[in-house]
């Protein structure tokens, strides 16, 4: 009878969430579930239940999960939990329970929750947090999220037992009643954002922040008479380094007095306004006071609307608090003009992002007049309306500390043969500037030169200093000449129209140490592979064949290294006999790949290979064998996302996982096939990125079902799906039936477009690789 309601458990989990069937990651969401399915084991660490219709959380729900350290229950219609609902899951790490409809916060709920160290509580009905503090017990709490559209009260003893946070979100647009002393409890609080429309009760809050916060981030809140930004007065004593304004509104008469307050702050360091409003022209009704604070040197302002912002003023008034910036950013913010007064002032600035305005020629001219920006080291002056390069270089050559300078899309077009720059100049970025060709109006004294995403057919500068050169997304056909640039140690030429490249032009460039020529036109061949192998002096050459594109060799691994390549005398030379024989057998290949095109039967021959190839290799590889955490599977579509964003995430994480990369880590030399094998028996995991380029690489159909084959032949719970895009059911081969029966059984993770979800979505990738 127990093994009968065993059974049953089971059958209710795998039909209510097929997901859950024998792996640690547990996706039930948007399922349309009224209540926590049965069946769940300890053997889960992450239980997704969001975005469901749950209304209540009972004692026994949770009681065998006793090795869950994810759980997630936002977005459904919790209402009501028993008091014993969490008792069991002393390993939590991180609770989410935000958007539902808890009325109250008991704690008992918390009382076992001793490894928890986030906690999500937003957007609920709860209109306070009780009398005493739901969150005494909770002594690894790192950050907490409160409030909600009722939340009203904070009383002195909520926050009792917290005595260190990393973050604090308090969303109090309601809050009316806050007892002082309230968060006094908290010695320190690194990032504290408060969302309080009453200027009253954020005086009162900040008050007892003055010691504590490090980070204070305001939002949605609004100073639009001066009586309101008095209120703030009481941060003048803050001892916080950085205070961010997002979403907020000021005005011409509130504005001085904001910046009078925080000058006064004593460790002030940043100050950050993110689509904030200002009502105004900047004719500020009180001058404003420079005092010229000791410890302010950085300003961020991005997205700032202005409304009526062609009429606003010369700033004038705040030249002398712009002097001791060292560092501004105003990005995204209809900048047209800086007046050439307010540059001279900025003695002190090394660092200025202008990005995503609408500077124009005439305008950077009066904005870097004779005397401004003395001190200037980098300037981002990209995604502006520059279209003259003569006048750029010419209205920049006076900035001799200048060393960096991005002026990225802008639309130059053709450039003169001769310009004037900074004598100091060492990196430039013309990417994405519609540049045709490129000619000696390109400052001779750089290091670094990107000329990326332009049109350019060649490239033959001489640049004697130069150390990195980016060509990547142009039209080249040949290597640049190495002669002008002596020096160069990393040349990217990705996406070109290389196709190959002698030995002449590869040995004449005696100092380079990278070269990436990957995703170009390369005839595969035995004598190009052989001359790459031999190259000593340089560390690292990247060149990858398309998919599209299959080489004879078994040595062209797509998108591989091959510095290790050792090729026999007979696969460099074709004899006159096998050339004679294969014309005489010509036109019955011919047939023959044409049937075997029409009814896959090529693709049917390597399969069984490889699968015959499987069956002979041992169950499970000996521990000491194992040397990756997961062996990562893509299509060379999707290497961008992979080598760049999730490489770099897992392989400079802490502790670091060791990825296996067929690019990287495939042995050259070796047949394909016994490298996919052979990588997936020495990984503890094997990591499948999906998307439409997935399905249409061959080579990634090896792969998957190989893994396959373990996951089903041994019963080996080894995979882990990351969905990188939506994939239509049309798009996937009939006769790749089993990538739809993995998905149908296997937990996939979704990569989301939101940067606020993709925190959570690297969270449960490292969970599922550490299980």
């Amino acid at each position: 009878m127990v093994l009968a309601a065993n059974l049953s458990e089971e059958q209710a989990l795998k039909q209510a969430c097929p997901s859950c069937d024998a792996t640690q990651l547990c996706n039930c969401s948007s399922r349309g579930l009224d209540f926590i399915p049965s069946g769940l084991t300890g053997k889960i660490t992450v239980l997704n239940l969001a975005h469901n219709r749950i209304k209540h959380i009972r004692s026994p729900d949770l009681q065998q999960t006793v090795n869950l350290r994810m759980l997630l229950l936002q977005s459904n219609e919790i209402s009501s939990i028993d008091e014993d609902s969490f008792r069991a899951l002393g390993k939590l790490e991180l609770l989410d329970l935000s958007n539902n409809s808890l009325a109250r916060l008991s704690p008992v709920w918390f009382g076992r929750l001793f490894s928890l160290q986030h906690l999500h509580l937003q957007g609920n009905s709860y209109r306070d947090l009780g009398e005493s503090s739901p969150f005494s017990s909770l002594r690894n709490l790192s950050s907490l999220y409160l409030g909600n559209l009722w939340f009203s009260t904070i009383r002195q003893s909520n926050f009792e037992g917290i005595e260190l946070l990393d973050k604090l979100w308090i969303d109090g647009g309601n809050l009316r009643q806050y007892e002082p002393g309230s968060l006094k409890a908290i010695q320190k609080i690194n990032h504290m954002i408060i969302n309080v429309r009453n200027t009253n009760v954020f005086s009162a809050i900040v008050s007892d922040l003055l010691h504590s916060v490090t980070w204070l981030e305001v939002r949605n809140i609004a100073f639009r008479e001066p009586a309101e930004a008095q209120l703030l007065k009481v941060m003048s004593s803050s001892f916080a380094k950085k205070m961010s304004f997002k979403q907020a509104l000021l005005t011409d008469a509130t504005v001085p007095e904001i910046v009078s307050i925080l000058e006064d702050m004593p460790n002030l360091v940043e100050v950050e306004l993110i689509d904030c409003r200002l009502l105004g022209t900047g004719q500020w009704e009180i001058q404003v006071q420079a005092n010229q604070s000791q410890t302010l040197r950085v300003l961020t302002i991005e997205k700032l609307s202005i409304e009526e912002f062609y009429l606003f003023t010369d700033l004038k008034a705040v030249e002398d608090l712009l002097s001791i910036f060292t560092k501004i950013t105003v990005e995204n913010t209809k900048v047209f003009l800086v007046p050439c007064s307010l540059s001279r002032h900025l003695k002190a600035l090394e660092y200025l992002d202008l990005n995503a305005n609408l500077l124009g020629d005439q305008s950077l001219e009066h904005s870097a007049c004779r005397g401004g920006w003395p001190s200037l080291q980098i300037l981002n002056l990209s995604q502006n309306s520059l279209s003259d390069l003569e006048m750029t270089g010419k209205s920049l050559s006076h900035l001799r500390k200048l060393t960096h300078l991005d002026i990225s899309q802008n639309n130059f077009g053709e450039i003169p043969d001769a310009c004037e720059w900074p004598k100091n100049l060492k990196y430039l970025n013309l990417s994405s500037t519609q540049i045709p060709k490129v000619t000696t109006c390109v400052p001779p004294t750089l290091e670094v030169l990107d000329v990326s995403a332009n049109k350019l057919q060649e490239f033959g500068l001489q640049l004697p200093f130069l150390k990195e050169l980016y060509l990547a997304k142009n039209q080249l056909k040949t290597l640049p000449g190495a002669a002008p640039i002596p020096n160069l140690v990393a040349m990217s030429i990705r996406r070109n129209k290389l196709s190959s490249f002698s030995r002449e032009e590869f040995e004449s460039f005696q100092k380079m140490e990278l070269l990436d020529a990957s995703d170009n036109n390369f005839i595969c061949s035995c004598e190009f592979l052989s001359f790459i192998q031999h190259q000593a002096g340089i560390a690292q050459v990247l060149v990858g064949w398309p998919d599209q594109y299959i080489c004879d060799s078994p040595l062209a691994v797509r998108g591989a290294q091959v510095g290790g390549v050792h090729l026999s005398l007979m696969e460099c030379h074709r004899s006159l006999v096998v050339s004679m024989i294969c014309l005489l057998v010509f036109l019955v290949i011919l047939v023959l790949v044409a049937v075997g095109y029409k009814y896959h039967a090529v693709w049917y021959l390597r399969m069984t290979w490889a699968w015959l190839q499987a069956k002979r290799k041992p169950k499970r590889a000996p521990p000491k064998d194992i040397c990756y955490d997961a062996f990562v599977s893509y299509s060379e579509n999707d290497s961008e996302w992979v080598e760049n964003i999730m490489v770099r995430e897992l392989e400079q994480a802490c502790p670091p996982f060791r990825l296996c990369l067929h690019k990287r880590d495939f042995v050259p030399g070796k047949w394909i096939v016994d490298n996919i094998i052979d990588s997936i028996e020495k990984s503890h995991k094997t990591l499948f990125v999906l998307s439409e380029h997935f399905v249409q690489s061959e080579w990634c159909k090896y792969e998957l079902d190989f893994s396959h084959f373990r996951l089903f032949d041994e019963n080996n719970d080894a995979a882990i799906l990351v969905l990188l895009e939506p994939i239509q059911s049309q798009a996937i081969p009939k006769r790749f039936c089993k990538l739809r029966k993995i998905m149908n059984t296997k937990t996939y993770l979704e990569w989301p477009l939101e940067e606020e979800q993709q925190e959570r979505f690297w969270f449960n990738l490292k969970v599922a690789l550490k299980s």
